[in-house]
């Protein structure tokens, strides 16, 4: 069995970097499949708690509590959006310039109403491949930061879809085409959103902690196709 990344490691939490599809825990779907929870746990020798989710094919830093009192306070953080998150994601198109910001509700199940759900976004860069799509000789994209404001499941992925925007790799809500020409021109065959940092309040000693996860070789590997330097991505 692999183990996980440690980015941050202390009496009360443990920060892993989460590959790409891995389940954060077992589901009901896949009760015997490999999952972060079970994987950590193993690897630590000691029951870990989760805190947050992150989707499936999502990279980057993930949060675990090292006792049940720990992962209740900084869950409570995350209920009261005092938790800073940031991501990266390449998605289809050029973004507009300058902060942008969806204020788009969404349900988090059919049978639930829509709640709020808000994401800013910024466009750090844009790339091109010479394939043709739809009027445009060639197929556009944007590398962007995003900050997701609310916490809502698959939110910065329906978010930037509603906006025709979608990241590439996603299956679900992306772009077929888009996802294509990204396999065939690039060998990249995964979503491209990277959980990137992640501040909050240390529930013991109340000092800020922030964590962050290096830039994934396959982010790397397109970063240097389209002539983008890792330094387009601002310090946090």
């Amino acid at each position: 069995m692999i183990s996980l990344p440690i980015l941050y490691r202390d009496e009360w939490l443990v920060a892993v970097d989460k590959p790409p599809g891995i389940h954060v825990h077992p589901t009901a779907f896949s009760p015997n499949e490999d999952s972060c929870m079970r994987m950590l746990r193993d690897q630590l020798g000691q029951w870990v708690f989760t805190i947050h989710r992150l989707d499936r094919a999502t990279s980057g830093v993930l949060l675990f509590a090292l006792n049940s009192d720990v992962a209740t306070a900084i869950s409570a953080q995350f209920a009261g959006r005092e938790v800073k998150k940031r991501y990266l994601a390449i998605v289809r198109g050029y973004l507009p310039e300058g902060e942008q910001r969806i204020d788009r509700p969404l349900r988090e199940e059919p049978h639930l109403p829509p709640a709020e759900a808000i994401t800013v976004y910024r466009r750090l860069a844009t790339g091109e491949i010479p394939v043709p799509t739809g009027k445009f000789p060639t197929s556009r994209f944007s590398l962007a930061e995003v900050l997701p404001q609310t916490g809502r499941k698959n939110q910065i992925r329906r978010h930037l879809a509603g906006i025709s925007h979608p990241i590439i790799g996603d299956v679900q809500f992306g772009d077929g085409r888009q996802n294509r020409i990204f396999r065939e021109n690039l060998d990249s065959r995964q979503l491209l959103l990277l959980a990137m940092n992640l501040e909050i309040m240390h529930p013991v000693s109340a000092k800020i902690l922030q964590i962050s996860a290096p830039l994934p070789q396959e982010f790397r590997k397109i970063f240097a196709a389209f002539g983008w330097p890792e330094t387009v991505v601002p310090r946090w």
